[in-house]
């Protein structure tokens, strides 16, 4: 796979219109989309009896990834990823989306060429299909926008809102993965499946839908800034508070073989570190055998990490039963001060992003 792109010609070479062929000249035609990419607007339509769900994200070079060993196409997997999730987290089918790019013109044709084949293949396995967008030449970095719709019955819709105390809280697969995987990166590592994980994280859409088409989820959102802020979001919103076990996290093999090298076992990356795009749930105790019967028809490991309470607030509970520290911050574009939620300064760059549309 090609991290750089440095010979053929650039986008400065192919104009604004060839630019638009090259990337709409794969995009897949669907039933539901009557207009496509060509005219003033898309056209396309929902299923009879569903609403729409929109989500939209902006990835900007030096703020969410770094090309110098970004390569095109998992980056383009990962833009489309990242909405992907967002739809996948309030339990919706994906449909269609628009994507805008700011190019830089020195920018190789066949960056864009790979960056299109990683989307367009992520999005092909998901049924969502490409029908507009826009293209302007950026004088900075590289900027990508996308912006994703979907679709599901209004009452199955999952929420923020909705925890009740004495809920279970669920999580899929395993997590801190993605933020080691940036910090090898940043240390020179090039392979691994944590780092894989952080190029090329997996939207958890089967799960999401099947969550909510079995009407178990009482509250749900993707991890996209770290376990403690986005549950934070789900005690917002529900007016209520938890209460997590930290020897229930799930970590993967990698994660854990990393962590026991260190001189205390650390589990800030697991619970701070963003971008697992798992998915993050609530539901009453007496369903924690449909979602386990659910999960294992899936294939797809699930957790339960802790649960609601009536008082506000977060306990974080060690292996050993003491209280730990919690700030509950995420990463946030426009800190006042960056630290862990154990209160550690954090001394690494964050690749995470805030979707504003996720504001409780």
């Amino acid at each position: 796979m090609t991290l750089t792109c440095k010979h053929g010609p650039h986008i400065r070479d192919l104009g604004e219109f060839g630019l638009i062929n090259l990337i709409s000249r794969n995009v897949r035609s669907s039933p539901k989309v009557s207009v496509g990419i060509g005219d003033d607007a898309a056209a396309f339509t929902f299923q009879e009896g569903c609403v729409a769900l929109a989500t939209s994200d902006m990835l900007v070079e030096g703020v969410h990834f770094d090309l110098t060993f970004c390569d095109p196409f998992r980056l383009g997997r990962k833009s489309l990823a990242v909405n992907l999730s967002d739809i996948a987290a309030m339990g919706g089918a994906p449909g269609c989306f628009l994507l805008s790019l700011a190019i830089p013109e020195t920018l190789p044709v066949n960056f864009i060429e790979l960056f299109t084949a990683g989307m367009l293949g992520l999005a092909d396995e998901h049924g969502a299909v490409l029908v507009g967008g826009d293209t302007c030449a950026s004088r900075g970095g590289l900027v990508i926008s996308v912006t994703l719709y979907g679709e599901q019955k209004g009452e199955r819709i999952v929420q923020r809102r909705g925890a009740r105390p004495g809920d279970g809280i669920f999580v899929t697969g395993t997590l801190g993965d993605s933020a080691l995987g940036l910090e090898l990166l940043m240390n020179g590592h090039g392979e691994g499946s944590c780092i894989t994980r952080h190029l090329d994280p997996t939207p958890r859409v089967c799960e999401g839908m099947a969550l909510a088409e079995a009407g178990l989820p009482t509250a749900m959102i993707d991890i996209s800034d770290g376990l403690l802020a986005d549950l934070g979001h789900i005690l917002e919103c529900s007016r209520v508070g938890a209460r997590l076990h930290l020897e229930m996290i799930p970590l993967s093999r990698e994660f854990s073989a990393h962590v026991a090298s260190l001189p205390e076992r650390d589990y800030s990356l697991a619970i701070s570190g963003g971008e697992d795009y798992e998915l993050l749930f609530t539901a009453p105790p007496h369903k924690r055998d449909a979602i386990r019967s659910l999960f294992a028809k899936l294939g797809t490991p699930v957790t339960e990490i802790g649960e609601i309470t009536e008082n506000s607030g977060m306990s974080l509970l060690s292996p050993e039963g003491k209280p730990i520290a919690s700030d509950r911050k995420g990463f946030d574009h426009f800190p006042l001060r960056q630290q862990l939620h154990t209160g550690t300064p954090s001394q690494r760059p964050r690749a995470c992003h805030e979707n504003l549309s996720k504001k409780g």
